[in-house]
């Protein structure tokens, strides 16, 4: 048997003692033959080389929940007054090297130089447009945040970063975080924080040798009497993953819910949601509101960059969901959840 570098545990219902999987649904695991019949035989949109984007510069804590949205799956939640990046990209290209590979096509909604203190990295997976190793490494260089990760990450990370401080967990664990002291007053703003590590239906690797070697998950972050839901990137299967989520940690305040990267369904089906699908990972788990993710940063899949937001939006109409209450935000737009007050969407509304 093949051995796993990045992890050494016992058999469990997803992991085989040297691979990970996703128990009861189907592998998302793709021969050569498929990805050249992909690459070569289907019909991919051209999406635009640029789209303008005007970065915001956020506040150094926030008292109630808001949003920032960064890009592609990268957003800085602020809650409670702890500061919060998930899978934080960075660099201009999502790839093993910095020359070749999925450009993205619209710059970062916050300026890095801009972000406020960073307490808290939530890192989902492995793939290069989520594990981008080198904006960890600035991170970790000018904030020193605390970095949770799923199984076998963090030899990843250490073999990179150093000094980085990361901590990992399985599916179902919980990790607790201190809030961080005012700069001003020097006292805790809203108590201890909570991250629990939550199943995503989905896959890893960083090269041809380790499919499936580390683990993947989402997120439920509890601070301040609030939750967020951050799903990572995921099929939606049976959605009992998500319903789930509702039962063992109640209906979150926000969740983050990708909607792009899905076509062709034959090759992605397994591993991205549709956003009609994700309208139902919505419903599943009895978000309060929630922002769209995974769209309209770096082309990865087949369909048109505008696709995942008109569907979106048809799909929501289609059950009579508020349009407010699911939103496709734009890099540097925010959606602000303060407390006892109606939720603000972008830039416009």
């Amino acid at each position: 048997m093949t051995r796993n570098p990045y992890h050494a545990g016992p058999v469990s219902d997803h992991f085989d003692g040297t691979r990970f999987f996703n128990p009861g649904h189907a592998s998302p695991d793709r021969s050569m033959r498929d990805v050249l019949r992909w690459r070569f035989g289907g019909e991919r949109a051209n999406w635009p080389e640029a789209v303008p984007v005007t970065p915001a510069v956020p506040a150094q804590r926030v008292d109630g929940l808001t949003v920032t949205m960064v890009g592609h799956a990268s957003v800085l939640i602020q809650i409670a007054g702890l500061n919060v990046l998930t899978d934080p990209v960075w660099s201009e290209r999502v790839s093993p090297v910095s020359f070749l590979g999925p450009k993205r096509v619209t710059a970062p909604g916050i300026r890095f130089e801009d972000l406020p203190p960073i307490d808290l990295v939530l890192l989902s997976h492995s793939h290069y447009d989520h594990c981008d190793l080198a904006t960890l490494s600035r991170l970790s260089k000018r904030f020193g945040p605390r970095i949770v990760a799923p199984l076998g990450l963090d030899v990843l990370l250490r073999r990179r970063i150093h000094d980085v401080d990361v901590v990992t967990g399985d599916w179902g664990d919980e990790i607790a975080l201190p809030a961080p002291a005012t700069a001003s007053s020097g006292t805790d703003r809203g108590g201890e924080a909570r991250i629990a590590i939550v199943p995503a239906q989905h896959w890893s690797r960083r090269s041809w040798s380790d499919t499936r070697m580390t683990l993947w998950c989402g997120f439920v972050l509890k601070a301040g009497g609030r939750s967020v839901y951050f799903a990572g990137d995921s099929g939606y299967g049976d959605g009992r993953i998500f319903r789930a989520v509702r039962e063992r940690h109640g209906a979150p305040d926000l969740a983050l819910i990708p909607i792009g990267a899905y076509a062709p369904r034959w090759f992605m089906e397994h591993q991205h949601m549709n956003p009609e699908e994700a309208v139902r990972v919505f419903e599943d788990v009895g978000a309060g509101h929630a922002v769209a993710i995974h769209w309209g940063t770096v082309q990865l899949t087949d369909e048109p960059r505008g696709e995942p937001v008109e569907r979106l939006a048809e799909a929501a109409e289609r059950i009579s969901l508020p349009a407010r209450r699911f939103v496709a935000l734009t890099p540097g737009e925010c959606l602000q959840l303060p407390k006892e007050t109606a939720p603000v969407a972008g830039a416009d509304e």
